[in-house]
């Protein structure tokens, strides 16, 4: 590799962590106030699952058609579109806090979920294009600056919260400053990804169907899982905080700060962990880390270990998406699609986690609506076979993963 071309991979690779790392900041910029939002909406806990449904209905649509948009406009098209609409989803959120408007609200959420749905396969597949230049596992990483978005996205939440600035302005500033970091970004990232290689592999591809494919299907299973866990913290960690354990709404955004810290932890050193213990090890182990620090929230009437708590439940769930994202790509040809597949999966859980836990936290409580989240935590624990690398989980592939299908 010349100095040329490794200077521009390298440019690329930190073009990648920035557009991982804003998703994750403007994700964290309004779910870190969603106490603030809730009153401004005028809306109880179950109208406020509601209002998240927009977000699920928005992230299902975006990326149910991201394999699509990859194979016929590529990464870099796909990556720019959905960034700039990902900034004007962020500004019709804070127009509806302005008029204090819970229909434009979710209207905002679907807008927002479905610019980052659509982008999730391209950036995972310029992703997984980099980490093989690169002869390095690097999909971990750059997770890690989509939790280290949100870690500051938090923080700035906090400290917004406690200075009394308003969510309306907060949640547009967050749109407004990212800007220009999308537009120097994207001028690293090459045309053709993801379209070129549809098209090579469509001509080449002779393998079966993804439906027929059960450890494909049971790789979806863990990301359901763990997706479920990372949502859930998103959409209702600060409320759950204020309502379950009596933490004000300031507490709240911090103990949400602890979670991002965890997630943010669990992805940068998560790469040293999976190369040395394998993915089924780090699966099972992060499982039961996620399930401890969820049992402990729910079970332990305890401030002080609700907020250590949640650093468990967020080096838990940091790992299920560049697990399973690196796994569904092992498992066949056509990577887009089958990288779609795995991540329309996961959000299933962005889909019918707000609603549901809604429900269960008006009629029981947050705290006693956590023990889903606990439930899928064990099933992770259970499938997690289906995520083994092939030739490195174990000796023999058919001892470590699943059979699939005929």
């Amino acid at each position: 590799m010349t100095s040329s071309s490794r200077s521009a991979l390298n440019h690329r690779l930190w073009a990648l962590f920035t557009f991982f790392f804003i998703p994750g900041l403007l994700m964290a910029s309004w779910a870190s106030r969603t106490p603030a939002i809730r009153d401004l909406l005028s809306v109880s806990t179950a109208e406020m699952g509601a209002v998240l449904f927009g977000l699920s209905v928005g992230s299902m649509s975006g990326i149910l058609s991201s394999a699509w948009l990859v194979k016929r406009f590529g990464t870099r098209n796909v990556i720019r579109a959905c960034m700039a609409l990902s900034v004007c989803g962020m500004m019709a959120l804070s127009l509806a806090l302005w008029f204090a408007s819970p229909l434009l609200f979710a209207i905002g959420l679907a807008l927002f979920g479905s610019s980052l749905g659509a982008a999730e396969v391209a950036i995972n597949i310029e992703g997984a294009v980099v980490e093989q230049k690169m002869n390095k596992t690097v999909l971990p990483m750059m997770h890690g600056f989509y939790s280290l978005g949100t870690l500051v996205g938090a923080g700035i939440g906090m400290t917004l919260t406690a200075w009394g600035v308003t969510a309306t302005l907060h949640v547009l500033l967050a749109g407004l400053v990212t800007i220009v970091p999308i537009l120097i970004a994207i001028t690293a990232i090459p045309d053709g990804t993801g379209r070129n290689d549809a098209s090579d592999t469509q001509k080449k591809q002779k393998g079966r169907p993804f439906y027929r494919d059960t450890q494909l299907l049971l790789i979806g299973v863990v990301v359901l899982a763990m997706a479920f866990a990372e949502g859930s913290a998103n959409d209702w960690l600060p409320l759950l905080m204020v309502d379950g354990h009596g933490f004000t709404p300031t507490s709240g955004s911090l103990i949400y700060t602890g979670f991002t810290l965890g997630m943010t932890v669990g992805r940068f050193t998560g790469g040293w962990f999976i190369d040395r213990y394998s993915r089924v090890t780090v699966v099972r182990a992060s499982a039961i880390m996620g399930g401890l620090g969820i049992a402990l929230i729910i079970f332990v009437d305890s401030a002080w270990v609700a907020g250590v708590s949640v650093l468990l439940w967020g080096l838990g769930a940091s790992l299920g998406f560049p697990l399973t994202i690196s796994a569904a790509s092992d498992t066949g040809p056509d990577a887009a699609t089958r990288v779609s597949v795995v991540a329309t999966t996961g959000y299933l859980a962005f889909l019918v986690g707000p609603p549901l836990l809604g429900f269960l936290g008006e009629h029981y409580g947050l705290r006693s609506a956590m023990m889903v989240v606990l439930a899928l935590m064990v099933v992770a624990v259970i499938v997690a076979r289906a995520v083994a690398k092939p030739g490195q989980d174990c000796t023999n592939r058919s001892e470590s993963a699943p059979p699939t299908g005929p």
